[in-house]
Parts: C-alpha cells; structure tokens; sequence
C-alpha cells in the first residue's frame, strides 16, 4: 500500500479471533487504509475524517468525543493486531470476524475513558486492480529477484570450489574433517532439492507465513517499483513538455515595431496565418491591432496617460 506517508508497506500474518490472515494496514492521523486476504479472497476499507466521525458515532450513542480521540484510541487499540506486532490481544480488547457473503467485517470491542467503544472494519471485495497492485505483482517480482539471487550464489559457490582446489593444489590441507563438502552441481542441487527437500516442507498447501525476511524484500521491491513508475512517468511528462510547450508569439516586450519605419513587414506566427498576412505593413497591422478587447481604464489612471497618437487617415485616390 503505496501512501503520502512513508514507503510500502508489507502483508504481515495475523490472527483476528480464530482466523489467520494477511493483513496490510496504513493508519494516518485521521483516516486508515486495510486490505486483508485469507488467499482466497481479498477485501479492503478505506475511511477519511468524515466517514470515521459518522461510523464511530453510529456505533457508540453513549460517547461523545472529538474524532481526534475516536481515531487516536482506534488506532492504538487496531494496529498492534494489524500490524502482526502482537498475537495476544489484550484483555481490553476483543476482535472478532462476521463473514457476510462476498464482505467481511472485523468488529472491535474496548474502552475509552471508562466508557464501552465498538468498531467495525466493514471491508469489501478488491477490485482485481487492487489484488494485482498490492499482491499478485510485488510477489512476482520478488520471486524473480530471489531467483537472480539464488543463481549468483550458485556462481559463488563454485568460485568458491576452484579457491578450494586450489588450495588442495598447493599442499593445504584441511585440519577438521568434519567442515569436507562435495563440489557444488547446480543442476544436482535443484533436482534434489525439488524431489526431496520440496515435499517435506508443506508449501504446497495454503501458507500464511510471510516472515520477516520476506516482509523486507516485499518492501524493497515495492520501492524500486514505485521510484522505476515516478522516473518513467517524469520522464514522459518531459518529453511533452519538450514537444508541446513551445508557443509562438507575435510580439515580445523587448520588440518595439515602432522605431520600424513604416511600410516594414512583420511576420504573423500565429497559427493559421498564411503567405499573404506575413506580407502586411506594419501600419497595417498596428490598425488590425487596435481592434482588439482590452480592460477598461480607470478614469483617473487614464487621466494620467499620455494622450494616443491620433490615427492617421488613409489617402483617398480620385476615384472612389
């Protein structure tokens, strides 16, 4: 879960009542973001300010607190089970889970101040986007870097065999016999370990456990994913920039056609104009120019201005 506050979080184990779960919760000052699976469905909840102040007054009639305080004793009480810190609730609190149908609801039960607090976790199903973002992607890209891993331990391994030799080569001689060990054989290793070390792991059946180590590498993968998406996608705003910003102007304030002498042409790099309007004099043009809409002037402002150059009437020939 990708947040304002701080990195990706990872999917953590943890036990609501009788159930296991994988949870992956963000709490904010005063809003909250939950996914929760049990690998065969995944819901999620997302709460801001309003919706938390709504929820927790409908739920508890009898308090009467500011939703700094609701939320405040929520998340003390929420996230230390969300968040897999502890497996132990407290005697203070009580969570418990109400499947209904396609949603889920977990339900908290505690104190504030003396006083009966309720809460209710109301999550929906994820949209496939959602599953595919925070779990079926992260997982294959983990997977992937533990792979490459694996290999350049191999690499090492067998660089490690030729120093061995080596030694072996120029009259060492191993002291413990104990610490002797076979060359490493890649392909040996992997079809051993996948008929006989595979099978009496368990793996092939439903796993919650997402340990500490996996939990650190989801989260480094989520990062350089994340900071990969922001570089190509400010990579993309640049190169529209590069290609769409550049607007033509007529005029700029250091081009003063004035001191042009008349009879001048200017050359109109409006989109649109064609051979015939990049030809027009510049008298011409200043007379085109004064059509346009400008703001109203202030009385005493334009009071103060220089009076306008009258304009300069055009000759009439002596046939009209």
């Amino acid at each position: 879960m990708e947040t304002a506050a701080g990195p990706a979080l990872p999917w953590v184990p943890v036990s609501v009542g009788d159930s296991r779960l994988l949870a992956k919760a963000w709490f904010g000052d005063t809003e909250y973001k939950v996914l929760l699976s049990d690998l065969t469905n995944v819901w999620e909840e997302e709460m801001s300010r309003d919706s938390i102040q709504s929820r927790a007054q409908e739920l508890n009639k009898r308090l009467r607190a500011p939703v700094q305080a609701f939320f405040a004793h929520l998340r003390s009480v929420a996230v230390p089970c969300l968040s897999g810190q502890s497996d132990d609730q407290s005697t203070s609190s009580y969570f418990s889970l109400e499947p209904h149908s396609s949603h889920l609801t977990v339900k908290v039960k505690s104190e504030l101040a003396g006083v009966p607090f309720y809460w209710e976790f109301r999550c929906t199903p994820a949209p496939v986007e959602v599953v595919s973002r925070q779990l079926v992607r992260p997982l294959l890209a983990v997977t992937l870097v533990l792979q490459r891993q694996v290999g350049e331990l191999a690499t090492l391994l067998a660089r490690k065999d030729a120093e061995i030799q080596d030694y072996k080569e120029n009259g060492a001689i191993l002291s413990r016999g104990r610490l002797q060990t076979e060359p490493f054989e890649e392909e040996t290793y992997q079809k051993n370990f996948i008929t006989q070390t595979l099978p009496q792991m368990g793996v092939l059946q439903d796993c919650l456990e997402f340990n500490s180590g996996l939990q650190e590498l989801y989260v480094a993968v989520s990062t350089a994913r994340n900071s990969e998406k922001r570089k190509r996608s400010a990579e993309h705003d640049s190169a529209s920039t590069d290609n769409f910003s550049f607007v033509p102007e007529r005029t700029t304030p250091d081009q003063d056609h004035s001191s042009l002498p008349k009879g001048s042409f200017i050359h109109d790099m409006r989109p649109g104009s064609n051979q015939n309007d990049l030809q027009q004099p510049l008298g011409e043009a200043q007379e085109a120019d004064t059509e346009q809409t400008v703001p109203l002037i202030p009385a005493a402002a334009s009071a103060n201005r220089l009076p306008l150059r009258p304009k300069k009437k055009k000759v009439v020939g002596l046939f009209r």
